[in-house]
């Protein structure tokens, strides 16, 4: 995977680089959401996300595998008045519990094809029986429109590596096309990704 000391290094600043606010797609699937369900959030950084699922009444697990974002992370949950659970880790050595979750949010989450086939793995194994996985990336149509995100090809996700990755999910959603991104100062302006809804069979 790349390297957590450069992420910690771009995290050490006041400002957080993806906003406080949860990411859009995430949002949008709020009425799927119940208090009490058992979510995970992955490379979820500063914790934007985690802090507002916990705010629903999710029981929040946020793994990063860099120090200072989940240094940023505690602080935003704590102004809100909540406490996910925050694990540093890197995601091919994690040992993924098996069933646990109910939601599993892999949002902007870019990784070699080898380490994105260990983490899908563990992903899907991670999933209890109708388990969502939401996911938006970065896809490559549309160089020139990514308002953010990786510039090696090799790191973007495509509809057809999701449906790879994930042969033993249940498709709900599979979208390919331009989005328009307000998600701090790094995701600003029309980008093109893939959202995936996913869902464990059970």
């Amino acid at each position: 995977m790349s390297d957590a000391g450069a992420w910690d290094r771009r995290y050490a600043v006041p400002e957080f680089l993806f906003g406080t606010e949860p990411n859009l797609y995430l949002r949008s699937l709020t009425h799927r959401l119940r208090p009490g369900m058992r979510a995970l959030a992955i490379g979820d950084g500063e914790g934007r996300n985690a802090a507002w699922l916990a705010g629903l009444g999710l029981e929040v697990t946020a793994v990063d595998w860099s120090a200072e974002g989940q240094a940023k992370a505690a602080a935003l949950a704590a102004s809100r008045g909540v406490a996910p659970r925050f694990v540093q880790a890197d995601l091919t050595l994690w040992d993924w519990p098996v069933g646990a979750f109910d939601l599993l949010a892999w949002v902007f989450v870019h990784l070699p094809p080898a380490d994105r086939a260990v983490a899908a793995a563990g992903a899907a194994a991670a999933l209890a029986p109708g388990g969502l996985l939401a996911l938006e990336g970065f896809s490559p149509a549309g160089t020139g429109r990514r308002a953010g995100g990786p510039k090696d090809a090799s790191l973007l996700w495509t509809r057809a590596e999701v449906e790879r990755l994930f042969p033993g999910l249940e498709v709900l959603e599979l979208l390919e096309g331009a989005v328009l991104l307000d998600e701090g100062p790094k995701h600003q302006g029309l980008a093109e990704v893939v959202r995936a809804l996913l869902r464990r069979p059970g």
